[in-house]
């Protein structure tokens, strides 16, 4: 009997025990899934605290994803399509100083670009996109600044256009838009090319960077195909001060109050099927005027590609431009006389990141580009008969360099620019400009 009792106060005491040990189980699963589900409504109280923030304030806080591009364009300008809140900001800005190597030149110091976005989202598939350009130190009272040899600085609208987001094929920008040609005219972000300048063949021949009214469509073709076409501002050939060099930069309309008598026709395609590699064309065919020049046609077209694989960048372009009846834009020159009436040029830039061999966080690509502009093949005189080219335009242009990255959204850079004027028969002289420059985007 007592060996009875004895067992089933063992067999109690054990039962006491296990039940004890699983209802202390119990509660620690209890109040670890509590825990659990408090740090989640905390997370998720946050997130609501920021988004109300930002909601009231009207302000994105947003970093910039760096691998974010919407329709080709840079990252600090595709900000609001990446955007939580209705209203971002985002921007770029670039500063330079130039050592001119020539006996006799003045050396240059720039505060050259300061660029604010201001993007608002009225709806997710309705956008508003603005550039808002400060150059040289931005706007001041006069036209010059005769005394210190230069230009005062300017504030300008680059671009201000309404995007109606419709599905991956097929979406509409209209207003003030970035013409879709070249390399630079979508992507002029100073971290997104190497040299302190731009390349002489997109400032002069393209020209980079172009804004102009009109409409433009543009999406996904399959998944290996982008697209761009549309209809815009012509350019005006006969506005320009004088042919030569500067006759297709001067052509540009941009946002200020001009003439809209006649359009143009630009379209772009692009083959992104392999990653890394990105090659395309694109086209631009219109007057080539917007004042009383009749019959005059303009044909600008480009070839490009890009290739990016383990700290190596590859870019090349080439482009051409035919004027018809170049003759009749002579006329109408503000200085009368000449037009140019073909031309032509191309740059190759290769670069490598040397920190890539050690996965740093930071980067430091090395790079030599050749830069070609010929805008001068062929000029014509009021009688349409070739009077030759002009010999102070041809140019081709070496530049070695280096880039710093401390962060994804500054650069420090450093290149060696040897221009040399092709003709023998200039009257300038070969140029070597050593410059330093800092970026940034946000």
């Amino acid at each position: 009997m007592k060996k009875t009792l004895i067992s089933l106060a063992v067999a109690s005491a054990i039962t006491t025990s296990l039940f004890a040990d699983a209802e202390t189980d119990a509660l620690k699963a209890q109040l670890k899934a509590m825990t659990e589900r408090l740090d989640a409504m905390e997370t998720k109280q946050e997130s609501l605290v920021e988004e109300t923030a930002n909601l009231q304030t009207g302000f994105n806080f947003n970093v910039l994803d760096n691998d974010f591009s919407h329709n080709g364009m840079g990252v600090a300008a595709s900000k609001v399509y990446n955007s939580k809140s209705p209203l971002s900001i985002g921007g770029y800005g670039e500063m330079y100083y130039a050592n001119k190597r020539n006996a006799g030149d003045d050396n240059i110091a720039d505060v050259y670009r300061f660029v604010p976005y201001i993007g608002y989202r009225f709806t997710d598939n309705i956008i508003l996109n603005t550039e808002i350009e400060f150059e040289h130190g931005g706007a001041k009272p006069g036209s010059t600044d005769a005394a210190n040899g230069g230009d005062y600085g300017y504030a300008v609208i680059e671009f201000m256009y309404l995007d109606f987001l419709l599905n991956d094929a097929f979406n509409i920008q209209a207003g003030l838009v970035l013409a879709p040609m070249g390399l630079i005219n979508l992507r002029h972000e100073p971290t997104l090319f190497n040299t302190v300048q731009r390349p002489l063949t997109e400032k002069y021949l393209l020209p980079s960077t172009w804004s102009t009214n009109g409409v433009i469509a543009y999406g996904n073709i399959g998944d290996n195909f982008t697209y761009n076409a549309g209809i815009m501002q012509a350019l005006n050939f006969d506005n320009a001060s004088a042919g030569g060099q500067s006759q297709i930069r001067s052509s540009r309309m941009g946002g200020g109050k001009s003439n809209y008598n006649n359009l143009a026709g630009v379209a772009r395609l692009d083959y992104i099927g392999t990653p890394g590699l990105l090659v395309g064309a694109s086209g631009y065919y219109g007057s080539a005027s917007q004042g009383s020049v009749s019959g005059a046609t303009a044909l600008m077209y480009d070839v490009h590609v890009t290739y990016e694989n383990s700290g190596f960048k590859m870019k090349a372009l080439y482009t051409a431009t035919k004027i018809s009846d170049a003759d009749k834009i002579a006329a109408g020159l503000v200085a009368g006389g000449t037009s140019i009436d073909k031309a032509n040029g191309y740059y190759v830039n290769a670069e490598y990141d040397v920190l890539n061999m050690i996965n740093s966080e930071y980067k430091l690509p090395v790079f030599v580009q050749y830069d070609y502009i010929n805008p001068t093949d062929s000029v014509v005189d009021i009688t349409n008969a070739s009077v030759g080219v002009d010999v102070n335009a041809e140019i081709a242009t070496t530049t070695v360099g280096v880039n710093f990255f401390p962060h994804p959204q500054v650069v420090l850079k450093a290149d060696y620019a040897m221009a040399k004027y092709q003709n023998s028969g200039t009257t300038k002289k070969d140029q070597d400009i050593l410059s330093v420059s800092l970026g940034f985007i946000f």
